[in-house]
């Protein structure tokens, strides 16, 4: 197997660098992933074979049974896969094939033992796949990477906790360390995990939303005055037009599909706009129907406008310019001008600029002919109920912030915000990053979250903002960040610029992971390094008291418990709550908080949860509700919690996408086998990729122009700024997408996508919008 992406770095008195010699990429691939025709539905038969095929490969009969008929139970627990919500009336089998998969990979049978860890050295481990360490099996014990040391070796709980303790006990500064969350940390840890990082004296809590829904968030606060989406699961039920963009619910939500369809069914307007042809959002065959199992599908998508890669802000412009041309062909027809002129301020500036952006450039920049745009604009004129969904297409462009708001000036010209059936919808890839967010993991806390924490506690929290990821990156690259702390997740592999974050965790002192399962980011790690094991959430969490349960929330603010029901992979693992509560007791010589006894019943910690964050009145008892409760949302109200305390139109350039010859716009995409960074197999069956993931998807036509063929192994080359960076050897696949522009995995590709590449007042990594030139490999010469 080819090897890429060395990292081999030398401790000097000037430049702390870990000296180990490992890859900070995936491995090449010397076989070229096989390529067929693309589906043309998702779901039906097959989809229950290959989730079968998986969780009974991962499980055994007996666990799998007992484990699936839990997921998304009122009574069981939360999938770790995407956030979407549950309904009331619950199926026998309320979970997908992906979120199948999600739960066999965490409750698989496979365990990592400590002679695993003496038979492989990190370079050894690093020469890998991705897909090959997650299918190692569940850590098992607290594991160290000595400084100057090839391989791991055990440690105590306690010699691991007081190993983080003194390392950032002689810090200079808490802002020397970085403590990162990951999506499915619940409520209960993340409350007392940002509690800790505060009382430590810092805000470095960089998390996931930085790198996905950050832009949604600062997009909506400013115009809307809240970060959080305004529907619940109900205005599906009632909507005439809903509206996806830059989603592939078929494989990171796929239990949407069923809302979709329900909504197709019923004569819904559904428009998709995308640059791939996703086959969920064109026929969906839901298993659990007769039609799902021997018949076509239901037909979902109404309207599909294949828009070029950032072309969002171009053919919104587009729709809305039509809106107001026809609005002023017939005045009072179209627009809701009470609601603009009783709860918006800056129309007349937004219409202005509409009126004058030009009908040329939205078509070229966009893709769209002016018909399918018209189209479009019917759908959203008629339409007296409207709902717009979107995920990372938007998210993770520099102009994010700008798609976003372009959004809410579509909702806000039909009034179709605060009423039944209407609203916006960012839909959450992962379970509980809404609800971490909620908790208090940000790096910009609002002063009033800062102040309830003083008064409940009695301490001063730090008021200056910390690091967000892309900063946190930097910071460790210059040395200025000494320790990293993950709760979760698999940082070298989610984040971008691969190499440079790579350096940059190797530049700490310490690194340290709270972890179900073995990744890369065990293997690049600081001088020296702890992996910690943890309860995953289909296990039992027995603490002082009793046996546990803890609590999330979803994408459209429903909070509601989760318990786990199987033996846990090992009697040495600890939840993500105990292992906060003995680090900070290892941490601090005084206690301001008694952590042992907010461990020993998480009812302590949900109490004071009520007394810190608003909206959780009354904690204990609602939680024990089936299915929870949702939070308040003062926009479903058509209260506007902004700066006018009206919402606000905006007005933003249409992005100029200027790619010299020979050049594309690359975005980054998941396969179908794989959620996040997790890779379950290697098949993305939907888009027809087989046994492999070094692809690079490109318009025929681009194929013929640039004289490649299918299959051919190529070198792409990413441009910003007068840097070059290389991610080699990727197989060309031949695919419906827009001309001059091309798609890749991550996190393969995530080498190409610049560090400081990011989106304007989000910060997040501009992963979508990645300036590639093509040149054919050597191997191939």
């Amino acid at each position: 197997m080819s090897k890429i992406g060395k990292v081999k770095l030398k401790a000097t008195s000037e430049d702390r660098e870990s000296t180990r010699l490992v890859n900070a990429q995936p491995p090449l691939e010397d076989i070229s992933a096989k390529i067929s025709s693309p589906s043309t539905a998702a779901g039906g038969v097959t989809a229950v074979m290959k989730a079968m095929k998986h969780t009974l490969k991962e499980m055994g009969p007996n666990r799998s049974l007992k484990t699936l008929l839990k997921i998304n139970q009122k009574d069981g627990f939360d999938c770790p896969s995407c956030a979407w919500p549950d309904p009331e009336e619950r199926q026998v089998a309320e979970f997908c094939e992906n979120g199948a998969k999600a739960v066999a990979d965490e409750a698989t049978k496979k365990q990592i033992s400590r002679e695993f860890f003496q038979q492989w050295s990190v370079e050894q481990l690093s020469q890998q796949s991705d897909f090959w360490l997650g299918k190692q099996g569940r850590l098992t014990e607290p594991m160290f990477l000595r400084r100057g040391s090839s391989h791991y070796e055990p440690i105590s709980w306690q010699e691991a906790f007081d190993l983080i303790a003194s390392t950032l006990n002689r810090l200079v500064s808490p802002d020397e360390a970085v403590f990162y969350t990951s999506g499915r940390t619940s409520n209960e840890a993340a409350f007392l995990y940002q509690l800790f990082v505060r009382l430590y004296g810092t805000n470095n809590l960089p998390d996931c939303s930085n790198m996905c829904h950050e832009s949604s968030g600062r997009g909506l606060s400013e115009t809307i005055g809240v970060g959080k989406g305004t529907v619940s699961l109900e205005d599906f039920t009632l909507a005439d037009a809903i509206f996806i963009i830059g989603q592939n619910p078929g494989t990171n939500h796929p239990r949407m599909l069923i809302t979709l369809q329900e909504a197709a069914r019923r004569g819904c307007k559904i428009v998709t706009i995308n640059p791939l042809p996703e086959p969920g959002l064109i026929r969906f065959k839901y298993p659990q129907e007769i039609s799902g199992v021997l018949g076509s599908g239901t037909a979902i998508t109404s309207l599909f406008l294949q828009v070029r890669i950032n072309g969002d802000v171009a053919l919104l412009k587009g729709i809305m310019k039509e809106m107001l041309e026809q609005e002023d062909a017939k005045p009072g027809t179209v627009l809701d001008w009470q609601f603009i002129k009783e709860q918006t301020i800056g129309f007349e500036e937004f219409a202005t600029s509409l009126k004058a952006a030009n009908w040329d450039e939205i078509v070229e920049q966009s893709g769209i002919d002016r018909k399918q745009i018209t189209e479009a604009a019917k759908v959203a004129i008629e339409a007296k109920r409207m709902i717009v969904c979107w995920a990372m297409g938007l998210t993770q462009h520099k102009n994010a912030v700008g798609n976003i708001q372009e959004i809410v000036n579509l909702l806000l010209m039909r009034g179709q915000l605060g009423k039944p059936g209407a609203g916006a919808c960012p839909v959450r890839g992962h379970s509980n990053v809404q609800g971490d967010r909620t908790m208090g993991i940000w790096e910009k806390p609002k002063k009033e979250f800062l102040d309830r924490l003083a008064e409940v506690f009695g301490f001063e929290p730090p008021r200056k903002h910390g690091y967000d990821t892309v900063e946190a990156i930097e910071a460790m690259h210059r040395g200025d960040a000494k320790v990293f702390f993950a709760m979760g997740g698999n940082f070298l592999s989610a984040t971008p610029d691969t190499e440079y974050t790579a350096r940059a965790l190797q530049r700490c002192e310490l690194t340290v992971n709270v972890s179900t399962k073995l990744n890369r980011t065990h293997i690049v790690t600081g001088q020296e390094a702890l992996i910690l094991p943890c309860l995953g959430r289909t296990e039992i969490d027995k603490q002082a008291s009793g046996i546990q349960f803890v609590s999330v929330e979803d994408s459209m603010s429903i909070v509601h418990a989760s318990q786990g029901h199987l033996k846990p992979a090992s009697e040495l693992l600890l939840s993500e709550a105990a292992i906060v509560a003995r680090l900070a007791k290892a941490v601090f010589k005084e206690e301001k908080v008694d952590w042992n006894y907010l461990v020993a019943d998480y009812d302590r910690i949900r109490d004071l949860i009520e007394k810190v964050v608003p909206g959780f009145e009354n904690y204990n008892s609602r939680i024990r509700k089936p299915g929870g409760f949702y939070l308040p949302n003062p926009v479903r109200e058509r209260t506007f919690k902004t700066t006018s305390g009206k919402a606000h139109f905006s007005v933003h350039p249409i992005p100029k996408i200027k790619l010299r010859p020979g050049q594309f716009m690359m975005m980054t995409i998941r396969s179908h086998d794989q959620f996040n960074t997790t890779i379950y197999g290697l098949e993305d069956r939907y888009r027809g990729v087989y046994q492999g993931r070094r692809v690079v998807f490109l318009n025929k036509e681009d194929i013929k122009e640039m004289g490649l063929r299918a299959g051919q192994w190529v070198d792409l080359k990413s441009h910003f700024e007068g840097e070059e960076r290389v991610a080699r050897r990727f197989a060309v696949v031949s695919y419906d997408i827009p001309r001059r522009c091309a798609a890749t995995y991550f996190p393969e590709a995530n080498a190409l996508v610049p560090i400081r590449s990011v989106a304007e007042k989000s910060n997040t990594p501009a992963s979508k919008s990645v300036v590639i030139s093509i040149s054919i490999s050597k191997e191939e010469d």
